[in-house]
C-alpha cells in the first residue's frame, strides 16, 4: 500500500518528486539489466488492501467491467456499490527472470525508497527526503539521480546469484 503522508507540505513535495523518481528508477533498471543475464519485463498490476478476499476482488472487477456498458441509471447504482467496496490502486511491477528463477519488484516501492527517508513497506507514515529538494523547493536533480541509482543497484545486488 502507498505510504501515508502526514501533511500538505509533504504531500506537495511527494507530488513533485514521485514522477521524476519513477523515471530515474526505470532508467537505472534499464541500464543495469541491459548488461545482465536477467530478462526484465514490466506489468501493470492492481494492488489491493491487505485482507481483501478473492471474492471481493472478483466482484469489484466485474462491476468495473459492467460499468463500461451500463445505462446511466445502472452506472449510478454500480458507482454507489463500488464506493462501499475496497478499491485497488494501480501498480507497476518489474518481473525478472533468469533460467528457472523469477523475482517480482514493485517499482513504486523503489520510488518510495528514493523519495522518503528510510522507507520500508511496514512504515505507517513517511518523511520526505528533503535532500532531494533545493532551497527553493524544486527537485535537486543530482541528488535524485544519485539516490535512484543507489536504490536500483541495491535491489539488483539483492537478487539471487
Amino acid at each position: 500500500m502507498p505510504p501515508k503522508i502526514t501533511n500538505s507540505v509533504a504531500w506537495q513535495q511527494a507530488e513533485l518528486l514521485m514522477q521524476p523518481a519513477f523515471i530515474r528508477v526505470v532508467d537505472n533498471v534499464r541500464k543495469l539489466f541491459e548488461q545482465s543475464s536477467w530478462k526484465a519485463t514490466y506489468h501493470d498490476v492492481l494492488i489491493w488492501a491487505a485482507g481483501t478476499s478473492e471474492e471481493t476482488k472478483a466482484m469489484v472487477t466485474q462491476l468495473v467491467q459492467e460499468l463500461e456498458t451500463a445505462t446511466p441509471e445502472q452506472a449510478e447504482q454500480i458507482r454507489e456499490t463500488l464506493t462501499k467496496l475496497p478499491t485497488p490502486h494501480p501498480g507497476y511491477h518489474l518481473c525478472l527472470q533468469r533460467q528457472e528463477q523469477q523475482v517480482n519488484v514493485d517499482l513504486w516501492e523503489l520510488c518510495y525508497q528514493v523519495c522518503f527517508v528510510e522507507y520500508t513497506p511496514s512504515n505507517i507514515t513517511v518523511d520526505i527526503d528533503t535532500i532531494l529538494l533545493d532551497e527553493s523547493g524544486d527537485v535537486e536533480w543530482n541528488f535524485l539521480d544519485i539516490k535512484a541509482k543507489r536504490v536500483v543497484e541495491e535491489m539488483f545486488a539483492s537478487l539471487p546469484n
